[in-house]
């Protein structure tokens, strides 16, 4: 009688599938990466250098406590007011801003709609925003404060450029960018490329990270 044979299944190609779905998988997940807020750090100053004397006035001082507490000016704010009060200061045009880099004259702001009260910044180009954070501050905090702070600047930009270019900041951001990479739309670069920087200098950035309090 024929002895009879237990049949067998061939494994030696699975050691070459796993590796194959390995790869997809490593290919085709999507990675959690953790994102922050894009600055341009200042570049050092010289060994000589003598900052400029900055009115009280010209400083919006915003602080977070290790309790996550949000104070603006020294009194406490939530935070979804932050942007509101951040656009009125640097909007109030309460009076002369500082001479241009190209040599152009100190003026008053004349496209600023605040109330221009004298207790308030001179001109966009002098408010200065200044954040303090506590190193028991929670990140995520920090980020929702840096945003609403961000959303005043947007909204100012982005009101004053529909008023000059009947369109957004936004939308001029990547109207340029595209023709940057559009060659058709090289003609179009320069152009937009000076609206863009004339938006940023009428409401320019210009926020201040102090050193953490302990």
């Amino acid at each position: 009688m024929a002895r009879r044979e237990n049949p067998e299944i061939n494994a030696g190609s699975m050691a070459d599938i796993a590796f194959l779905l390995l790869i997809f998988f490593l290919v085709t997940t999507t990675m959690n990466v953790d994102s922050g807020i894009s600055k341009k750090l200042s570049e050092k100053p010289p060994i000589d250098y003598v900052p400029p004397i900055v009115k009280q006035k010209n400083i919006f001082e915003v602080s977070i406590n290790r309790d996550n507490n949000l104070f603006v000016e020294g009194e406490t704010m939530d935070i979804k007011d932050l942007k509101n009060a951040a656009r009125d200061f640097i909007d109030n045009g309460g009076g002369i801003g500082a001479p241009g880099e190209d040599g152009t004259p100190a003026s008053r702001c004349d496209y600023c709609q605040g109330e221009g009260l004298d207790t308030s910044s001179d001109h966009p180009n002098k408010a200065i925003i200044s954040v303090q954070s506590d190193r028991g501050t929670e990140y995520g905090t920090y980020i929702r404060v840096q945003n609403e702070l961000l959303r005043a600047y947007s909204e100012l930009r982005n009101r004053l450029s529909r008023q000059r270019y009947n369109m957004s900041f936004d939308e001029l951001e990547e109207a340029y960018d595209n023709a940057k990479n559009n060659a058709d739309l090289k003609d179009q670069v320069e152009t937009l490329q000076r609206r863009v920087e004339d938006i940023k200098k009428a409401y320019p950035q210009i926020i201040s990270d102090m050193e953490p309090t302990s």
